[in-house]
């Protein structure tokens, strides 16, 4: 088992070091919150040790799991990765793409091992379709939160949209050619609400709506290709997939066929793979250790942690050009 240390014990820390305790990938040592007295609720609470440093934290693991405010990512990251450990890192991997770069090239240079806390990719509903997204011409995706002022000290394109950003980048095979952007700043000094429209090389077009002030929750995408529609609902975690034929020359009674305008007839079937429940913290955390040990690539890596980041910019940057 390998032994990890949690650095930070806010809401998703805490989180993390009670799956942490479950694991049977991992054996939890302990924490370091800045924070002294909530640390010590925490310790208290629950009875995880408590390290009074970082550096004590850092010689008692081989893993150190980073879940502080984004604007200390990098800080803890480059800390952790000099004393030769494997970090994983919550989303976003750092406040700047400048910074995510220096992370991976530390990374390599110290050969450790990270992933970034991507945990939609986890999601059993997108894991349950993602084989079957090939090739998507066209994305949509919304993303709406009831208001929560945890997170809003960042634009809502790096506290919820870049779930999706992340997403779209694992299945879309091709580079970014164009963003275009709009928000609104309507509790926040930052935008609450945004849309993107995400051009890419191959044609590709994805459209993105993030907003923390909805009247509901909402996580949900839908990608459209070549004979097929897939929709994916993270949030009540299940998924649709449609897909299209060459109509058979008799159909039978209950076969769905569609006529196009140059008379090709089409069947329509149904293909919706089964939704395995699981917990996504903990695969998450767990495929990482696999990695670790079996010296293979994680699943969300280091690089995919910071493309995201770079098209979130990308779009902040167009919204602020407005």
């Amino acid at each position: 088992m390998l032994k990890v240390g949690v650095l930070g014990a806010g809401h998703l820390g805490k989180i993390h070091l009670r799956l942490l305790q479950q694991s049977t990938k991992y054996e939890l040592v302990g924490f370091y919150d800045d924070n002294i007295e909530n640390g010590k609720k925490v310790a208290a609470e629950f009875g995880y040790k408590q390290f009074d440093t970082i550096a004590r934290l850092m010689h008692a693991v081989d893993v150190v799991d980073i879940v502080t405010p984004t604007l200390s990512h990098y800080k803890c990251a480059k800390v952790a990765i000099k004393s030769g450990k494997h970090v994983f890192i919550e989303k976003p991997i750092a406040t700047t793409v400048e910074e995510a770069e220096e992370i991976i090239a530390l990374a390599k240079e110290y050969k450790v091992k990270g992933q970034v806390g991507h945990v939609e990719r986890f999601n059993p509903a997108f894991s349950a379709v993602k084989n079957q997204i090939e090739n998507p011409m066209f994305i949509e995706t919304h993303r709406l939160a009831e208001f929560n002022p945890r997170g809003t000290d960042v634009p809502v394109v790096l506290d919820l949209m870049i779930h999706d950003i992340d997403a779209i980048l694992s299945v879309v095979k091709s580079k970014v050619k164009a963003v275009h952007a709009s928000g609104v700043s309507v509790l926040s000094q930052s935008p609450d609400i945004a849309n993107a429209r995400i051009e890419f090389e191959n044609g590709c077009v994805a459209n993105i709506t993030s907003s923390r002030i909805s009247m509901k929750n909402m996580r949900k995408s839908r990608f459209f290709q070549k004979d097929a529609y897939i929709s994916v609902d993270y949030l009540d975690k299940i998924c649709e997939v449609v897909k299209m034929k060459d109509a058979p020359e008799i159909p039978g009674d209950f076969d769905m066929i569609l006529q196009n305008a140059e008379g090709e007839k089409k069947q329509i079937y149904f293909n919706n793979p089964e939704v395995e429940p699981n917990n996504a913290i903990l695969d998450e955390l767990e495929t990482f250790a696999e990695a670790i040990k079996n010296n293979t690539t994680p699943i969300v890596t280091l690089e995919d942690g910071t493309n995201a980041l770079r098209v979130a910019y990308m779009i902040i940057d167009s919204m602020n050009e407005k």
